[in-house]
């Protein structure tokens, strides 16, 4: 199991979220104001402070979190890959609003105004991230140590556990808070997933806002938001050539689709042969191969 290639190609959100996060990092802590970041009940209740809020969004506290934050976020690159980044970008903002609500509210209960009660971080996105890689990353490989079973998942799962409880408490609740944020998004709690929708304005502005402010990406950012359908990984139904020579007519010309491009889709969990023929008809572009399996995969 791996993220597809390395880098960021076709994530160019996941780039700039995690650049962001670590500019962020080290500029507060070569001030050393690690200490002024996190949510308290004055922060909220009391003297609101804005910058705060927004900064320890980012933020972590400390170079450990650091560092076990920004390989899961780098990780979870691999659902922008499968969505595109239309649909990821909706995905961070639901997952970073909701938990921070959920985080409030939570504050708000506990009223303890003389502590930070949240660490900061982006705990919401990466916990968030934590629903759709049970339900829809499959194993691929399961090894023994010792009297212990592992799969080539257990390392994510750790990497999180570390994340978790590296402040204990301070961190225990945001990340419930980003699982729940999860757990509502794969719901569909307020019909959210219509807002991945590409005819709509919202996610529209959201993609052009972040293709304005990140690099040129190496993959084909103008097919990453023609899908509107559900994702899900694995293998397809019997029938998928012939749904998705129904959903998109063959190319006059094939061009034979790279290693690396199959490669791509089966590391997402298509099977080989149906990310061949997806390829093909998208003429070895890998976004609107992922879009083609998607679609064929909902019918």
């Amino acid at each position: 199991m791996n993220g597809g290639p390395s880098g960021f190609t076709n994530a160019p959100v996941t780039r700039l979220f995690i650049v962001a996060s670590a500019i962020f990092t080290i500029f507060f802590g070569i001030q050393g104001r690690f200490g002024t970041l996190g949510l308290s009940y004055q922060d909220i209740f009391g003297k609101i402070r804005l910058w705060k809020l927004i900064m320890s969004i980012f933020s972590f506290s400390s170079t450990p979190e650091l560092m076990f934050g920004l390989y899961l976020l780098y990780y979870f690159r691999v659902f922008e890959r499968q969505i595109g980044s239309n649909k990821y970008s909706v995905f961070i903002v639901f997952s970073i609003l909701t938990s921070l609500l959920l985080e409030v509210l939570a504050v708000a209960l506990l009223k303890d105004p003389t502590a930070n009660l949240v660490t900061p971080g982006p705990y919401g996105l990466i916990f968030a991230s934590f629903v759709p890689f049970f339900f829809d990353i499959p194993v691929s490989t399961r090894f023994r140590v010792f009297s212990f079973f592992f799969s080539d998942k257990s390392f994510i799962y750790l990497a999180g556990v570390q994340l978790l409880l590296s402040s204990w408490k301070r961190s225990i609740l945001p990340g419930m808070c980003g699982i729940l944020a999860g757990s509502l998004y794969r719901l569909n709690v307020f019909y959210i997933r219509k807002a991945k929708d590409p005819t709509l304005q919202f996610p529209e502005f959201i993609s052009s806002f972040f293709s304005r402010i990140t690099l040129p990406s190496m993959g084909s950012p103008h097919a990453t938001s023609s899908s509107s359908t559900r994702h899900s990984v694995g293998n397809l139904p019997s029938h998928p050539a012939r749904q998705m020579e129904r959903n998109y007519p063959p190319m006059q010309s094939a061009v034979e689709p790279s290693e690396d491009s199959i490669n791509t889709l089966v590391s997402m969990g298509f099977d080989r042969n149906n990310a061949r023929q997806a390829l093909v008809q998208a003429r070895n572009d890998v976004n609107v191969a992922t879009n083609i399996l998607l679609e064929a995969q909902s019918h």
